[in-house]
């Protein structure tokens, strides 16, 4: 299937969640200079999205989102650092477009870094090319980035943070997205993976987070809640990340519950942030 696309999600609170976690650990990443780091994206988009325009403007859920924090001036240090990305992309402090995945990752990484981004959705793939014009960092491919997944690990590079993010249009996809998290550690165990998933009052949901907590691996699991659970449909979203960097947990117990209280409704379930070490401790 090919039906969703997330021109219409662009800025929502998934996003915001999503690419925090994805600026913080790609600031860690980039620390150490002059060393190899690939960027790699299953699920990569467009690469940037207008905001005025049709698909983005048609629910309007950046209103949910990246909306909610651009004129604040409190913003956390953590939170500050994610606008601050989204602030690249604009013009003054007019907020136009947002920036997928693949956008974040570009304006972080440096020239000697690699972005390798797969994106199925053909009408997606050529505004993705198009995106990424004459960068000679960037890789991109009309491709079903878990069917590719397997064959580029490991990287040459040996450093890598492969960003999973899957539409879910199918039940079939929360038991692609574990196996495919499964077979790639496999290959490289020392990449940074952060597989993003929704918050659905759906049995497959539940199991895949069950399992997600049951890998004995060094993880970092954090739910975000906007709505109540009696609300229905998507609730909050959540990041689960393997390797996570060491700082990482402090960051975002710096800025969830700050978070929480700009994004979420009244009676949504708390936010949660649970660490495990790779013997599965807590």
């Amino acid at each position: 299937m090919l039906s969703y696309r997330h021109a219409f999600h662009a800025g929502n609170h998934a996003d915001v969640l999503k690419h925090l976690v994805e600026v913080l650990v790609l600031q860690y990443l980039v620390q150490k200079e002059g060393k190899p780091l690939r960027y790699i994206d299953t699920h990569a988009g467009e690469g940037t999205y207008d905001l005025r325009k049709s698909f983005a403007g048609k629910n309007r859920e950046f209103d949910t989102g990246i909306s909610q924090l651009w004129q604040r001036s409190d913003l956390p240090p953590a939170v500050q650092a994610y606008v601050d990305v989204v602030r690249s992309c604009n013009k003054a402090d007019t907020l136009q477009r947002y920036p997928g995945s693949p956008a974040i990752a570009a304006h972080i990484l440096r020239p000697e870094h690699r972005l390798q981004l797969f994106e199925l959705h053909p009408e997606d793939a050529a505004r993705l090319q198009k995106w990424a014009g004459r960068d000679r960092r960037v890789h991109v491919a009309q491709e079903d980035g878990f069917g590719s997944l397997n064959a580029i690990l490991p990287p040459v590079e040996k450093r890598a943070l492969v960003m999973l993010d899957p539409p879910y249009e199918v039940k079939a996809d929360y038991a692609t997205a574990l196996a495919s998290l499964q077979l790639a550690r496999k290959k490289f165990a020392t990449g940074v993976y952060a597989l993003g998933y929704p918050l659905l009052a759906r049995e497959e949901v539940q199991l895949l987070v069950k399992k997600l907590e049951a890998l004995p691996v060094k993880s970092l699991l954090v739910e975000l809640s906007v709505r109540p659970a009696a609300a229905g449909g998507m609730t909050g979203s959540g990041m689960f990340v393997i390797n996570p960097p060491w700082q990482l947990q402090q960051q975002l117990e710096s800025c969830l519950p700050w978070l929480q209280s700009v994004l979420a409704e009244p009676d949504a379930a708390p936010y949660r942030l649970i660490s495990r070490e790779e013997n599965g401790a807590v």
